[in-house]
């Protein structure tokens, strides 16, 4: 592989969609692979800007056609993919890859690409109360829900050390946090 994949890693309300976003805005010369996923479409999003929506059903032949470079069952309930084609594709012809997954994707994905092909930043926030808050924040969810959530969130916090940097993702200093990225991305990249 001649290109490079760079995984935004880190909890769920961390900000790793939102790092996504902007460097899409500053940085469209970067290939951002689509994930697919099987829950509800949030407010705000389009079908094929982040993510292409699913059924359960059109999710599964996906994967009995391996057609993800990783999946995984999230929150216990919602499937989520990565698209293995054009991402491979971005790779052999020497691009600049960035996605944002979670650390069940981060996993999987680190047992397919070499390492040299490799780069994971693990974007967090300065304290687990301020994670809690965006993810309440974020969207309305059930008390169930926000358990599961937290729950998720310990555990993928442990895994900060497997990632190859760190980035603290601030409130109110979203531009600072994609600078640094931009940063990590060019001296790996050089």
């Amino acid at each position: 592989m001649k290109g490079k994949l760079f995984l935004l890693v880190g909890p769920s309300g961390s900000g790793k969609s939102s790092v996504l976003s902007e460097l899409k805005k500053s940085h469209p010369e970067f290939t951002y692979p689509l994930s697919a996923t099987t829950r509800a479409m949030r407010e705000g999003e389009k079908e094929g800007e982040i993510y292409h929506f699913y059924s359960k059903e059109q999710f599964q032949k996906g994967i009995e056609k391996e057609e993800f470079l990783e999946w995984a069952v999230v929150h216990q309930d919602n499937y989520y993919g990565l698209i293995k084609k054009p991402l491979m594709e971005a790779l052999e012809n020497g691009k600049t890859v960035v996605r944002e997954v979670d650390i069940q994707g981060f996993d999987s994905i680190r047992d397919k690409i070499p390492k040299e092909s490799l780069v994971t930043i693990f974007i967090t926030v300065p304290n687990k109360n301020e994670l809690i808050e965006r993810i309440v924040n974020r969207a309305a969810i059930s008390e169930d829900e926000l358990e599961k959530r937290k729950e998720s969130m310990y555990k993928e916090f442990n895994r900060l050390r497997d990632c190859d940097y760190m980035v603290e993702n601030r409130n109110g200093e979203l531009e600072e946090t994609v600078e640094k990225v931009v940063e990590i991305i060019g001296s790996e990249s050089s």
